[in-house]
């Protein structure tokens, strides 16, 4: 059967990443009332949810930033361990090397495995730019704190969107359609390009060029998923496949990206992955005009009394 764990759980931020979007580090811009990140928030929902520890994968040269916004107050205001680990473009396994003049960060599906020597437990992750709404916290801590370790076939969670409450008014969204079984178990995870809506048609372009018909009603992806430990070494195959065709690709630009190495994982068969539905609202800043409403949105929370006026205060 496998060890029952009924504890401790992790979450892992994925601050890394630019915004290639939006100007400026995003995941460092102020939108609360009191001066607050998104990556407050998200770290508030996850206390109240009943997580235990953080670790935040940063870039070394936005470290110094990081610690002055936020990294600081954190480490005072919180009552859980706080690490910072950073991803690195040499943190490639031996016999491999970084292709001459690449900069770009090797993408989410390395970042987690850069948090590999600090993660025992059960754990959840999640973009730093991106506000998710407690709702599918306390759902996902529910989910892994239970989670069975030492399965031969490894069980894993993913926070399931509804797409209409994703979408930007500003422009078209990139998001992870979710194909599902009856039992709410994943099937495939489609990276659909260009979604907006207009006259209540939503469409958008999948990975191969064609246009797809989507509904309101779909489920998406927004890289919120639950690990065990166990997903490490299947991580690092798949980061071993990826390095050797990076040549066919672009060794300057290819991304191991982690829902890609998810799919993957699902067509092999060797995870199970469980959608955890939610009802919450998603919203972040893909474009700049996004920010006044994400400025509004956490004001309107305050106001009716979701998070306090001061997160921290």
């Amino acid at each position: 059967m496998g060890d029952y764990c009924m504890n401790i759980t992790s979450l892992v931020i994925m601050a890394a990443g630019m915004g290639s979007r939006y100007g400026g580090i995003k995941q460092l811009e102020s939108f609360g009332p009191d001066g607050e990140i998104i990556m407050d928030y998200s770290i508030f929902d996850a206390i109240k949810a009943g997580f235990d520890k953080i670790v935040i994968i940063l870039r070394e040269d936005i470290y110094d930033d990081f610690m002055n916004i936020i990294g600081n107050r954190l480490m005072e205001v919180t009552n859980i361990p706080v690490h910072i680990v950073f991803q690195s473009l040499n943190d490639i396994p031996d016999g491999y090397k970084v292709p001459d003049g690449r900069t770009k960060p090797w993408g989410t599906g390395q970042a987690i495995l850069s948090v590999k020597e600090y993660i025992d437990e059960p754990f959840l992750v999640i973009n730093a730019d991106d506000f998710y709404g407690r709702d599918p916290y306390i759902k996902s801590q529910i989910f892994l704190s239970n989670s069975i370790l030492n399965l031969k076939k490894p069980k894993f969670c993913l926070a399931g969107y509804t797409l209409e409450n994703t979408l930007s008014d500003n422009g078209s969204v990139t998001r992870g359609i979710c194909k599902c079984d009856d039992n709410g178990n994943l099937l495939s995870i489609e990276e659909t390009f260009g979604i907006k809506c207009e006259n209540n048609i939503v469409t958008g372009t999948d990975s191969h060029g064609n246009k797809r018909i989507l509904s309101l009603q779909n489920t998406v992806s927004m890289n919120m998923m639950g690990f065990t430990p166990a997903i490490f070494p299947m991580l690092e195959d798949k980061f071993i496949t990826f390095l050797n065709k990076l040549s066919d690709n672009d060794p300057l630009k290819s991304e191991f990206l982690l829902p890609i190495a998810i799919n993957e994982m699902l067509k092999d068969e060797v995870i199970d992955v469980e959608v955890v539905k939610t009802n919450a609202n998603w919203f972040g800043v893909t474009f700049k005009e996004d920010r006044e409403q994400v400025k509004n949105s956490l004001q309107k929370l305050a106001e009716t009394g979701v998070y306090p006026n001061s997160l921290w205060g």
